[in-house]
């Protein structure tokens, strides 16, 4: 049996820091892995997964600016938790949408009270330790963050297909709907401890199921907006609004669901909320489409939701780029394997944790023009995805089974050029 050490943290050293000029944004991928009730000892589980989440954002507020670190932001991207806790919101219900079993997914998506019991407070308590430092962070909803998750009664799972045949598609595995952002809300709304009278926490939409905050670093002011996942027309406008009150500022939006392994803008498969709602969400092509690409302001957006990794550039109406970081390892279990747990799944894969990886991203506004140097890595072990010995053989044939072993590593540390920065946002501040 491996033991979890949480201990302390090590700051981490970055290979070029030159002053007040270079910060790093922490980039949190989806944790509903670890808080998730199931994978803690007191259900039979190997470890406590939720110590895995806890040594990880233990390590962000080791790591922030006020410790004599260069972490000045935390960026997640939503799915914080794991569970719902309704069988169907009651906004849905009363629409005539309907719910139904869905077997495949009963043990994800299965209410259970142990979300407000278990799942929440161990999410809390870990944007606890980097609101205790002041670090400035956003938090958009993901769809395990929703009250409720459901297969609609529209699409039913097909039951008769051999487990091996199953697609990722409505027709194979039904199609899911969520709603309801109570309990999310409850967590990390806009009177919530974590941004209630913050100054860097400049507006909130719904309650604070999206929200936008500004931080300085590098010479710059930048806005940051944490977008609900699929997002609706009247979020879109919200958006565009704020960086009206906030002209010139170079933005950051995070949403849970924008970009697939593959670089490309689908929609969600089984979870395509506008084969359910049209009216009120939109796919992640026609958030480019209403909000990114006419908006000039927006320089990077980070997503989730899919596991693996992908990054894409690509020009805005104005004809500068936008570049869009995709990373979530929450299917990465070898931690558990190491102690013990057995494998699970259908396919038999590893049980999903994360294994302590989250994606830094060190920004040079001294340049010129400025860079960022995306490096992934392991609060656990300790090392960056080019320092792990394996790091290929234990991740690489779920995530990207058609990628060489350099083109996998290559994906997960690389460099990004801003070119056209300070012809859009100006030089830092001296």
């Amino acid at each position: 049996m491996v033991a979890l050490t949480i201990g302390g943290c090590a700051h981490f050293e970055r290979a070029s820091a030159s002053g007040g000029d270079t910060f790093t944004i922490a980039m949190i991928p989806d944790t509903q892995n670890y808080v998730d009730f199931t994978h803690q000892k007191a259900e039979g589980f190997a470890i406590d997964a939720a110590d895995l989440y806890l040594q990880q954002m233990q390590w962000v507020a080791d790591n922030a600016q006020s410790q004599g670190g260069e972490i000045a932001f935390v960026a997640s991207v939503g799915d914080t938790w794991q569970h719902p806790s309704i069988a169907i919101d009651s906004e849905h219900a009363a629409r005539g949408i309907g719910r139904i079993d869905n077997p495949f997914f009963g043990k994800h998506f299965s209410p259970t009270d142990q979300v407000a019991a278990v799942e929440i407070p161990s999410a809390i308590a870990g944007y606890e330790k980097i609101a205790k430092v002041g670090l400035p962070f956003g938090v958009p909803p993901g769809n395990h963050d929703y009250d409720a998750m459901y297969n609609v009664d529209t699409h039913p799972p097909n039951l008769s297909k051999p487990p091996a045949e199953l697609r990722m598609i409505p027709e194979d595995l039904g199609l899911l709907h969520v709603g309801g952002l109570d309990n999310f809300r409850s967590a990390f709304g806009d009177d919530s401890a974590f941004f209630a009278d913050k100054s860097w926490y400049v507006a909130a939409f719904k309650g604070g199921t999206s929200s936008a905050q500004i931080f300085e670093a590098g010479g710059y002011r930048f806005l940051h907006l944490a977008l609900e996942m699929q997002a609706a027309d009247d979020v879109l406008s919200w958006a565009r609004g704020v960086m009206d009150e906030y002209p010139e500022l170079p933005t950051i939006v995070s949403t849970h669901d924008y970009l697939s392994p593959k670089g490309t803008r689908i929609a969600g498969t089984i979870l395509d909320f506008t084969l359910v709602d049209a009216a009120n969400h939109n796919t992640p092509q026609q958030m480019f489409e209403k909000l990114i690409a006419p908006s000039d302001q927006i320089f990077l957006v980070l997503c989730g939701h899919y596991h693996g990794q992908a990054n894409i550039n690509e020009k805005n109406e104005a004809g500068n780029v936008v570049h869009t970081i995709l990373a979530d390892y929450q299917d990465r279990g070898q931690v558990g394997i190491d102690a013990g747990q057995p494998l699970g799944g259908l396919a038999g894969d590893p049980v999903g944790l994360g294994d302590g990886w989250l994606r830094l991203l060190e920004f040079d506004t001294a340049s010129d023009p400025p860079s960022i140097s995306v490096r992934t890595y392991s609060t656990y072990y300790g090392e960056t995805s080019g320092e792990h010995e394996g790091y290929v053989a234990k991740y690489r044939d779920h995530e990207q089974p058609d990628m060489s072993d350099e083109a996998f590593l290559s994906a997960e540390e690389f460099e990004i050029v801003l070119e056209d920065f300070r012809a859009r946002f100006g030089a830092p501040a001296s």
